[in-house]
């Protein structure tokens, strides 16, 4: 089943198994884990139910569950876009040059030398 197909209630009743498993897993109560994590019991099982909740309370729950990390995997950061990588190196020294005095001892080029 593609991503598109499911639901957001759907995404966040996954979310919400999955975060209360890894609580469970690491015999956290819901009231130690709303109390590390600095949100209210009722938030830990608003979230656990697949509702809501604010974004900072998951994070908070996250960190305490030593979830965070995951965050790069569920948002990765994006590539340098090939236009702003070409932008990015206009600037980027390619070769090195000439000292002022060596191109003053040679003779200046002219065409059929």
């Amino acid at each position: 089943m593609k991503s598109s197909e499911h639901t957001d209630n759907a995404i966040l009743e996954e979310i919400g198994k999955r975060l209360q498993r890894h609580r469970l897993n690491q015999n956290i109560s819901q009231e130690d884990l709303a109390r590390e994590a600095g949100v209210g019991v009722n938030t830990v099982y608003r979230i656990e139910r697949g509702q809501s909740a604010q974004l900072t309370s998951l994070i908070r729950i996250l960190r305490v569950l030593d979830l965070i990390s995951n965050i790069e995997l569920l948002i990765p950061e994006p590539p340098v876009s090939p236009i702003a990588q070409a932008e990015l190196g206009k600037d980027v020294r390619q070769r090195a040059s000439k000292h002022a005095a060596e191109d003053e001892a040679q003779e200046p080029w002219s065409w059929g030398s």
